[in-house]
């Protein structure tokens, strides 16, 4: 049994789960195509930090949203532990920070990951995320791949 709550992304588990994402990140491509925001810098009404926890309460996986003044938002620092992977952790995940990006009004979210993170595109892509160009911040690198989806099929009726 796994338990996905909001968390401040200074919670030692989240930086120590994001120590561990830099790290595998690190080893798979150079700096310049590592994108790694730190979290703990950013104001508290655009960010949503949410931690997967084991019955015994480590953590075990995390994920983020950076909600822009636009009304959409970047995943950012999805990570799940090498031992709980293959549990569909991943697409609880991403279900529960679509659902509260929704519930802040965002109507898109959008994603950079890299090339050599298969396992990552196949969850997004199971998850209804579709290749796309590059988005501000990132210009085009032949080692990153950018995604999106929309969380409101009519933007429309984002604004109601």
């Amino acid at each position: 049994m796994y338990s996905i709550t909001s968390e401040s992304p200074a919670h030692p588990d989240i930086i120590a789960l994001i120590a561990e994402l830099d790290r595998y990140q690190s080893a798979l491509y150079p700096a310049e195509s590592n994108h790694l925001l730190d979290l703990t810098g950013l104001p508290e009404h655009t960010l949503i930090m949410m931690v997967i926890r084991d019955r015994q309460l480590n953590a075990v996986g995390c994920g983020a949203v950076v909600l822009n003044a636009d009304g959409s938002g970047e995943m950012k620092r999805v990570y799940i532990d090498p031992a709980h992977r293959g549990q569909r952790l991943g697409e609880k995940l991403l279900a529960a920070l679509e659902d509260e990006a929704l519930s802040r009004s965002c109507h898109t979210l959008r994603l950079e990951t890299g090339i050599k993170q298969l396992a990552a595109v196949r969850l997004y892509e199971r998850c209804g995320y579709q290749m796309c160009e590059a988005f501000p911040p990132y210009a085009p690198d032949p080692l990153s791949l950018f995604m999106e989806k929309a969380l409101v099929a009519d933007l429309r009726l984002a604004v109601l």
